[in-house]
């Protein structure tokens, strides 16, 4: 056991419809870790939120939509200098709105452009960077990044 605190995150492979293309998000200039990278949607749980909630807690603060879970797509643990990181990525698909991440309404991390893709290798940089949410979703599609 390392002694460290523990934080539970859940990253959104976001979909408009089962199959369909999934939603990269960047990650603001300044950003202390993926400054400008493409990435997932991803929040850390409150205490005693279960990963659904947190992801639609996601949906509404960081994309201004509703979410809703469809599937566990996988689950890594990581060790941050301060923390030891457990994040889940988990596919769900908008049942309402549109993603607008510019009008977030999260006090965390406020993604500054979004674009559907289909293309996974747009997360290949931040998998490589450290990013686990995206080496997640890449490990998970047999992705070499």
């Amino acid at each position: 056991m390392t002694g460290k605190a523990i934080r539970c995150s859940v990253a959104a492979v976001v979909r408009r419809e089962a199959g369909g293309p999934l939603l990269a998000v960047r990650r603001p200039l300044d950003d202390d870790s993926l400054p400008g990278i493409w990435g997932l949607p991803a929040v850390t749980l409150k205490e005693g939120e279960l990963p659904e909630e947190g992801l639609r807690r996601l949906g509404v603060e960081k994309l201004n939509v509703t979410l809703e879970p469809r599937r566990l797509i996988g689950i890594k643990a990581a060790d941050r200098h301060s923390y030891q990181l457990i994040l889940m990525d988990i596919e769900a698909v908008v049942v309402e709105g549109t993603p607008a991440v510019r009008a977030a309404t999260t006090d965390a991390t406020r993604y500054i452009e979004q674009q559907w893709v289909e293309d996974l290798g747009i997360f290949a940089e931040a998998a490589a960077n450290g990013s686990v949410c995206a080496q997640v979703l890449l490990e998970a599609n047999s992705y070499e990044y």
